[in-house]
């Protein structure tokens, strides 16, 4: 693409449709853009944007919102790539809440430090405010309070609005806590996710001066994914636009999956009404499915009530007819699926374009299994599992202390790691004095007083105080030198070079996270050359589950139907599609049927070329065999689109699953540097063979460069003779 001018725009236009084009020239007012799956959405609000500035203003009064960091940074890119890009904003939801909070923090009545503390420093703040208030933390768990607590705020109810409005024993209980865990958050200077968006809400409601301010600096507001706004984030566009309403959003209903987390999918269906004069334009073509796929999940949907007309097609192939398999038993499902991803790879499909998606995680283990026994590569994408590894914590709670000296969370997470003789006995002495002297329990360890009531301990501590001034000026340096040092003078090196990987991630040791941590700050730097360590601990504290799944894969991908939302494969396989499983319904509650087959159409519509959906008529769940009934989703799809298929008890499938559960007769052959041949991906040598108690990993350095871990015991490994092995 040439580097556009103002003279010139033609660019931006030549390869979209109608609808597309017309969205990408609207100018002014309100214009809702309902944007089916794999129609283009994204191409639409960077093209939108850049034309935007090209035309009736700026780069610099142009904000673009989505809700994940991967989508920012793909928007942020095309935008780039223009060469029209500099000065536009770019961001999320949370990430444009903090920048604000920071900028206008004593308008806002918070710490300009303030740290975002993650979901587990949240709950340990929540155990304290039960305690606080002198509850029993068995019955009042943090994690079946923390969603009442994260619903008021994202309806932007405080803690006083939520006691005034409190009905019953509970919901007066769960006020005392909310107003000890504020308490504490304020007392630490901290700040939780839901408190980023509720406190801008607020700030921008409250402050006309800056909201006028704001409304000049941005004179269009674009929003992408506009269905899973909650309350908070409907008033802040709302009041971002209050005078113009130059203010675009995309979005689909259907695609409407979030309500748990405070979604309300009537900010969407109620466009029109806040903005009558609004224009709506539809993207109802479809550039990823098939024919087939298509007509099956727009069938589906279709059963809703509450969305937005929209008529769905593709010109692209017919394709196959989606499969709808049945299955005598969860066993038989996951042996049938790893039979046909196995004879699917073995056609030449890439294993990373193949995907299996669950609605509830429990689901995944006998997939993991089968697909292991097929010896095939799979990963489970668990989102944010990288972060919260301890060591990751270790060294991100060095730098939040030297941050935010109020983070308490931070620094008793610190105090004694690595270990340097500072007991509970000791840290309960200075959590008691910093109380009795209302002070900081920083100022306490840093500050030349007295710590002779600590004891034995008093050296120690005033070593570890010593320690964090010294490590204060790291805020000065670039994010990755500054992870390098804190790890190196910490101590926290040394501490973690000995410890190994755990079985199954034997190339995976905590030193070697650390280190990927390092890269990443590195990475940050190198693409943010003007951020700071602070600046680098706020985008590592919003990392939402979509920006750390998924690189480049070369294996089979697990994930939930909630996280399968903004991503696309060749091929898809949909398990569990059971009455109260998917409609997912927990015991004496009525499933949310339309949120449930919203969340079926997503999940169907992120397949590409082939798409199959599997039930089960028996299925063990917690620990016992139910008898499973088909969801009432499969009888609502079309039969000229859908093929059939029913298993018996034994599983019939052209590319049989071998039986490996058990080491190789000749294994005590087997060492380092042996050759191996695997059927999918040929000739290797062995580098690491880890015997464990009930399995032994092997790595493999395979000749196409990747080195592969497997559990031996499963994997299709032949040792070869070395005469049989050819270089070439």
């Amino acid at each position: 693409m040439p580097r556009p001018s103002r003279s010139s725009i033609e660019y931006l236009l030549s390869d979209l449709n109608a609808p597309q084009r017309t969205a990408v020239e609207h100018t002014d007012g309100p214009l809702l853009v309902l944007a089916g799956p794999g129609s283009g959405k994204t191409r639409v609000i960077t093209r939108r944007a850049v034309h935007l500035a090209l035309t009736v203003s700026r780069p610099e009064r142009i904000l673009a919102i989505t809700f994940t960091n991967k989508a920012a940074r793909e928007m942020r890119e095309r935008i780039d790539a223009t060469g029209i890009g500099e000065g536009m904003t770019v961001c999320t939801f949370h990430a444009l809440c903090a920048r604000l909070l920071r900028i206008h923090h004593e308008r806002a009545g918070v710490d300009r430090s303030f740290t975002i503390v993650d979901r587990d420093d949240r709950r340990k703040l929540l155990k304290e405010a039960v305690v606080a208030v002198g509850l029993p933390t068995e019955q009042w768990r943090p994690a079946a309070i923390e969603p009442d607590i994260s619903n008021a705020k994202n309806a932007m109810r405080s803690a006083s609005d939520y006691s005034n409005a409190a009905y019953d024993w509970r919901t007066r209980t769960i006020a005392q806590i909310y107003g000890a865990y504020e308490h504490l958050l304020t007392r630490t200077a901290c700040l939780d996710f839901d408190d980023l968006l509720m406190r801008v809400a607020i700030l921008l409601r409250e402050d006309v001066e800056l909201r006028e301010r704001l409304e000049e600096r941005y004179t269009h507001v674009l929003v992408d994914e506009y269905q899973d706004t909650n309350a908070a984030q409907y008033q802040i566009v709302r009041l971002l636009t209050l005078d113009r309403s130059n203010l675009c959003v995309t979005g689909d209903p259907d695609q409407s999956i979030y309500r748990w987390r405070g979604a309300d999918i009537g900010n969407i269906l109620s466009f029109e009404r806040d903005y009558p004069n609004a224009d709506v334009i539809r993207l109802e073509q479809n550039y990823r499915s098939t024919k087939r796929i298509l007509a099956a999940a727009d069938a589906l949907i279709a059963h809703n009530v509450s969305r937005k007309i929209k008529s769905l097609w593709t010109d692209n192939a017919q394709g196959p007819k989606v499969s709808v398999v049945e299955h005598e038993s969860s066993v038989e499902e996951a042996q049938s699926v790893a039979a046909e991803i196995r004879s699917r790879i073995e056609a030449g499909t890439d294993a990373g374009e193949i995907a299996v998606f669950y609605r509830v995680n429990s689901l995944s283990r006998g997939i993991e299994e089968a697909l292991m026994r097929a010896g095939i590569a799979y990963t489970v994408a668990r989102g944010l599992e990288f972060y919260n590894r301890k060591e990751i914590k270790d060294v991100l709670a060095y730098l939040r202390i030297l941050m935010n000296p109020a983070d308490e969370v931070a620094l008793l997470r610190i105090i004694n790691t690595p270990p340097r003789g500072i007991g509970a006995t000791t840290v309960k002495r200075l959590i008691e004095r910093a109380i009795v002297e209302g002070r900081r329990l920083m100022d306490i360890l840093t500050d030349n007083r007295d710590l002779s009531f600590l004891g034995r301990g008093a050296a120690k501590v005033r070593g570890f105080g010593e320690l964090i001034l010294s490590l204060a000026p790291v805020l000065q340096s670039p994010p990755g030198q500054a992870v390098e040092r804190v790890v190196s003078e910490s101590g926290l090196r040394a501490m973690y070079a000995e410890v190994p990987g755990s079985i199954g991630e034997s190339d995976r040791t905590p030193l070697a996270n650390i280190n990927e941590l390092a890269s990443a700050a590195t990475e940050f730097q190198d693409e943010f050359p003007d951020a700071t360590v602070v600046d680098w601990l706020e985008h590592t504290a919003l990392l939402g589950d979509a920006d750390t799944m998924l690189g480049e894969l070369r294996a089979v991908t697990l994930m939930t139907l909630h996280s399968a939302k903004g991503l696309e494969f060749e091929e898809v396989h949909i398990v569990g599609v059971e009455d109260g499983i998917l409609p997912f319904r927990r015991e004496e509650e009525e499933a949310d049927e339309e949120e449930e087959r919203r969340l079926c159409f997503v999940g169907m519509t992120r397949a590409k070329q082939r798409l199959t959906l599997s039930h089960a008529r028996y299925r063990m769940l917690r620990g016992r065999t139910e008898r499973k009934v088909r969801s009432p989703f499969l009888d609502e799809l079309p039969e000229d689109a859908v093929e059939s298929i029913r298993q018996g008890a034994v599983c019939k499938s052209s590319a049989p699953v071998p039986d490996r559960g058990r080491l190789p007769d000749d294994v005590a052959l087997w060492e380092n540097g042996t050759l191996v041949r695997h059927p999918l991906h040929g000739m290797g040598k062995i580098v690491s063979l880890e015997p464990g108690a009930r399995r032994t990993q092997v790595r493999v350095l395979f000749q196409d460069g990747d080195t592969r871990s497997m559990i031996l015991e499963f994997a299709p490994l032949e040792r070869v003779d070395f005469y049989e092995y050819d270089e070439g």
